[in-house]
């Protein structure tokens, strides 16, 4: 996940940092930090960002090195 994905994401989600964050399990810190590309991610903290969007219908992809961001909204119980 690049900087720029997880941007993307927050907002197709239309989620703060500090609520993003919450959902990971990490601080607004570090998300804001990576956003912002003064620093990296471990591991373990990229993995809890993408499992809290995925969970919310974000699919991050690379295609021919290309860094994308899909969204589809969760189907809603009862539709």
């Amino acid at each position: 996940m690049t900087p720029v994905q997880l941007r993307m994401a927050r907002a197709a989600v239309r989620l703060g940092v500090r609520e993003v964050a919450e959902l990971a399990g990490v601080t607004p810190y570090t998300v804001s930090r990576f956003e912002t590309e003064q620093g990296g991610l471990r591991l373990d903290t990229a993995e809890k960002l993408k499992a809290a969007l995925t969970k919310l219908g974000v699919r991050f992809t690379d295609e021919q090195g290309r860094s994308c961001v899909c969204y589809e909204p969760p189907a809603v119980a009862g539709s």
